[in-house]
């Protein structure tokens, strides 16, 4: 399938993209017509020709094609053997420029105990919010743990929340939501009111514990 371009037009390269046409802003000025979305929407499903994807955007044909040359333009869509496609590569580069250009100044890969994946999430050492995603969310929290937590001490609730309540300062969530997130992911276990770092749970105390225990002697 030949590409969508003038004749003895040549499209650009995914450098000549990102480095030129395709930033964020133009990103988003591009997605905000609605015929462009649609257009690429149905392209990421499958739709490899003009027709296919004027027939799933609800498109008429002329509009759809002036869709797929503007969306060509800046090296979105793709053309090649297989007909009409999305370049999930000069996506996914333009995503990792953009994450490293607002990176906060002075905070390099691991700085802080992570690499980009972090960044939106933990600046300064504090805890901006939490990701929807489950992995995300999951490498966020073991990224506190390990700054936060020795795995071979014992903490009580007092100091677990301290500690985490310093991390929630000035961000989205409170040290409650992200203590109940170290627990039901395991990364803290809780027992007779002591935390660790994973591990085992703590032994149920003895009659003779107990005791000292509603004493108040311990």
């Amino acid at each position: 399938m030949s590409a969508p371009h003038k004749k003895n037009e040549e499209p650009p390269s995914r450098e000549e993209a990102l480095e030129s046409a395709l930033t964020p802003e133009a990103l988003v000025g591009l997605l905000a017509q609605p015929s462009r979305m649609r257009v690429l929407a149905a392209i990421a499903l499958g739709a490899a020709t003009p027709s296919a994807v004027a027939e799933a955007s609800g498109l008429p044909p002329k509009e759809a094609a002036r869709a797929v040359r503007r969306l060509w333009e800046h090296g979105v869509v793709v053309a090649g053997a297989q007909g009409l496609g999305v370049d999930y590569d000069l996506l996914r580069d333009l995503s990792r420029r953009t994450a490293a250009a607002t990176r906060p100044e002075g905070v390099v890969p691991d700085a802080e105990g992570g690499g980009p994946e972090l960044w939106p999430f933990v600046r300064g050492g504090r805890l901006i919010t939490l990701p929807a995603r489950q992995n995300r969310r999951r490498a966020v929290l073991e990224h506190v743990v390990a700054r936060s937590f020795d795995p071979a001490a014992e903490y009580d609730e007092r100091t677990v929340s301290e500690k985490l309540r310093e991390w929630c300062e000035g961000g989205e969530v409170d040290h409650v939501a992200v203590r109940r997130y170290l627990i039901d992911t395991g990364l803290l276990v809780r027992g007779n009111g002591v935390y660790r770092v994973k591990g085992e749970t703590p032994p149920e105390p003895g009659a003779a514990e107990r005791y000292v225990s509603s004493m108040g002697l311990d």
